[in-house]
């Protein structure tokens, strides 16, 4: 075969197998949007759900989400952070390294279910922080670390060895190199790991059963006491969140319009993992513009 030949075939191939998933993704989306974009209403987004009345929404939940966001964010992006600038810039080749690597591997292998398990015995009830975000918290915590760690790893391994030999020949410490010089230019790639790790908040549930609960009680916004049992912003209350709200409605809802309500949460799932996604892939673009004086190739 002429290698002329060989290449349009190849290109043929890889142009078929990337087209059919594209296809297959934007259907699963608009099918997903076409459900449940005409159930979406501001009534829906912030009234509380109903267990047998129609009529219900989906507001603590939607907030339960976005809040339960912020506070594992809070805890893997400093620990994510961390590690994988030790592995990149201070760790030693070795067993001991070599052992680190095969852990974070591991960790991010194990089914969802059995770390929602292991923080049920641990967090919820050895700990003792009950059902409540925190425990949600740290659970997501367990499963984007390994994602963190590996996105900062390469990120810093990923830039130019000649810009970090610059540092050193100007005399600047190590730590000033990585603040002023490698930090910059892996943003971009932070934050890319940042939104993979957001995403799977949004959308995991079956950790989150076991762990932040399938209720939410009933919440006073006027109330911002953190120790409040109704206050929104208390970290320790049980939180349903909206993944779970959506498998509980399909497994389980009483209320006539269950299908539509399911309906209307999945597309606003949705719709908030792609308004996530692409925010944080401009404010990536922005700050490396920010931090190098330099343009990103879109």
């Amino acid at each position: 075969m002429k290698p002329r030949t060989a290449d349009k075939i190849a290109t043929g191939v890889i142009v078929t197998f990337s087209s059919i998933i594209v296809a297959v993704l934007l259907g699963l989306l608009g099918f997903i949007l076409f459900r449940g974009l005409s159930h979406i209403s501001w009534s829906f987004l912030t009234s509380v759900p109903q267990t047998i009345r129609a009529g219900g929404g989906i507001g603590p939940q939607l907030f339960n989400s976005l809040f339960l966001l912020v506070l594992t964010l809070i805890i893997t992006i400093p620990l994510g952070l961390g590690a994988g600038i030790y592995m990149a810039e201070y760790a030693k080749p070795g067993k001991i390294t070599s052992s680190i690597r095969l852990v974070v591997e591991v960790l991010s292998s194990f089914p969802s279910i059995v770390v929602g398990l292991f923080g049920l015995l641990l967090i919820v009830n050895t700990f003792g922080f009950g059902f409540s975000l925190f425990s949600g918290a740290l659970v997501l915590t367990i499963f984007n670390l390994p994602l963190m760690v590996r996105v900062t790893e390469q990120a810093f391994r990923g830039v130019p060895k000649e810009q970090k030999e610059a540092g050193l020949a100007l005399g600047l410490s190590k730590w000033k190199i990585i603040v002023s010089i490698l930090l910059p230019v892996a943003i971009p790639n932070l934050v890319t790991g940042t939104v993979l790790a957001a995403g799977r908040v949004f959308g995991e549930a079956a950790a989150l059963l076991f762990t932040a609960g399938m209720s939410t009680p009933r919440l006073d916004f006027t109330n911002w006491n953190p120790l409040s049992p109704t206050s929104p912003i208390n970290p320790f209350r049980p939180a349903e969140t909206l993944a779970v709200h959506i498998w509980k409605i399909n497994s389980e809802g009483l209320a006539p319009d269950a299908m539509a309500i399911a309906a209307g949460a999945s597309a606003v799932l949705v719709i908030l993992v792609l308004i996530f996604n692409l925010t944080a892939r401009w404010l990536g673009r922005v700050l490396y513009q920010a931090f190098t004086a330099s343009k990103v190739i879109k």
